[in-house]
């Protein structure tokens, strides 16, 4: 019924929780990245306290193992979090008033311990429920997705490296057009580019139309994806793959 005792760590796993973009009352919080030894103590899931004078986003910067939400629905011991042998991460209520959901599932009764559940990457978690509807940020159930195994995301890949080709093959459409030469040329203003199709209007992307290419590489019509980067801007979940980005974060 509890987490396994510390032993001798382990490789360590990435896990990285994110904010859950399902509507405009979604509490907003900056992700949480850690490397979670396999057979480290658990990471705590608990309520804001601003003691040390820190904000929330500075205090889960630190890296420790106390990840910290700023709603007074999330209990002060609310959840924890730890990585066991074979990359798997185990998620457990502790004992907390309000609630933890796992893809919509609650775990335990209020003020009662949990069995261990397993987590999988794309899993939807959240802490407590609203409370008066959620009118205000203190009052907002946390609702998190869950991202594991995803370091490749952030470094040069096959998918991203062929990508950024291919934007770059936008600023010269002669070239991409002396390929097919010998064949029938395209009607006037039709040219393809490598990119597959908006999957929003599911129209062709073609050169000479503004576009949008989120941080995971994907693209779509500037004019199709405007209204949800509007909406929670700047925070940015792709549609296609639900990678959650900052889109003000710096370029470096």
């Amino acid at each position: 019924m509890s987490a396994p005792a510390p032993t001798a760590a382990g490789p360590s796993h990435r896990l990285r929780l994110v904010p859950q973009i399902d509507n405009r009352r979604s509490l907003r919080f900056d992700p949480i990245s850690r490397d979670v030894p396999e057979g480290a103590p658990p990471l705590r899931i608990g309520r804001f306290t601003d003691r040390s004078g820190l904000g929330v986003s500075a205090a889960n910067a630190l890296g420790s193992n106390k990840l910290a939400f700023k709603s007074k629905v999330v209990s002060r011991a609310h959840a924890e979090i730890w990585c066991e042998r074979g990359a798997k991460f185990f998620i457990r209520d502790t004992k907390s008033s309000s609630g933890t959901f796992l893809n919509h599932v609650r775990l335990s009764a209020a003020n009662a311990d949990s069995r261990p559940f397993e987590l999988r990457d794309g899993d939807t978690l959240q802490l407590g429920v609203d409370y008066q509807g959620g009118a205000e940020d203190i009052y907002k159930c946390v609702r998190i997705r869950v991202e594991i195994g995803r370091e490749w995301q952030a470094s040069a890949n096959a998918f991203n490296t062929a990508a950024l080709k291919q934007l770059r093959a936008l600023s010269q459409p002669g070239a991409a057009s002396s390929k097919i030469a010998d064949k029938k040329p395209p009607p006037a203003g039709t040219a393809k580019s490598g990119f597959g199709d908006c999957c929003i209007c599911l129209f062709g992307v073609t050169i000479q139309q503004a576009l949008f290419i989120a941080p995971c590489s994907h693209t779509f019509h500037y004019k199709c994806i405007r209204p949800l980067l509007e909406t929670h801007h700047p925070a940015f979940s792709c549609p296609l793959c639900r990678t959650f980005a900052d889109l003000e974060e710096d370029v470096e």
